[in-house]
């Protein structure tokens, strides 16, 4: 998958984001043990000096990092999913992180691109990842994601408009409902993420 090499500070530039990243890995608690085996994939590849950053569409590096983020209405109990138009599938908004960005600027950006409204941070995670996910993707230029999952706070209304060259649609779920949608319709991890959204929020409460 990668080649885990021996590395000192002055050969990686991006150390200093490198360690952010292990930080933020660090603050996310696993939701079970799928979520602790990616985080320990994650880490050691970042560890590693493999590159992290996509440089060419769609496949360049075969492994390159990814921020989602997921819109929330806690009133309603519903959370927002996008048609994407290339996977056909289901899934949170979010985009490919930029060379030397943090993954919280690419939800703010990303956010302002894909849904045409400002990123607010939800109470459940503030402006560090919730979840994470390393997965394979389909079809054409296959290669693995490396997903840091946000949760913002919105409300059904407020998201009116959205990037149409990507998405075909957008729709807002009940959390039970997601629950309830065929796993082969959404991101292959969307019931997980979900089932700790819900746990969290009861803890909240």
């Amino acid at each position: 998958m990668w080649a885990v090499i021996a590395i000192g500070a002055s050969d990686v530039p991006d150390l200093p984001l490198r360690a952010r990243l292990t930080e933020l890995l660090e603050g996310i608690d696993p939701w079970d043990e799928q979520e602790r085996a990616h985080l320990a994939t994650a880490a050691e590849w970042i560890a590693s000096g493999a590159p992290l950053y996509r440089t060419q569409k769609p496949d360049v590096p075969t492994m390159h990092l990814v921020s989602y983020f997921v819109a929330l209405d806690e009133a309603r109990g519903e959370l927002l999913l996008v048609a994407h138009r290339k996977a056909g599938l289901w899934l949170p908004s979010g985009g490919h992180v930029e060379p030397m960005e943090d993954p919280w600027e690419t939800v703010l950006r990303e956010c302002c691109e894909e849904l045409r409204t400002e990123a607010v941070p939800s109470g459940v995670s503030g402006k560090n990842p919730f979840f994470l996910t390393v997965t394979r993707t389909r079809g054409q230029g296959q290669h693995t994601d490396v997903s840091l999952w946000y949760v913002l706070t919105s409300e059904a209304g407020d998201i009116a408009s959205f990037d149409e060259d990507e998405f075909e649609a957008i729709k807002w779920l009940p959390l039970q409902q997601v629950l309830a949608e065929p796993g082969d319709t959404l991101d292959p991890h969307m019931h997980r993420f979900t089932s700790k959204l819900m746990a969290a929020l009861a803890r909240a409460q």
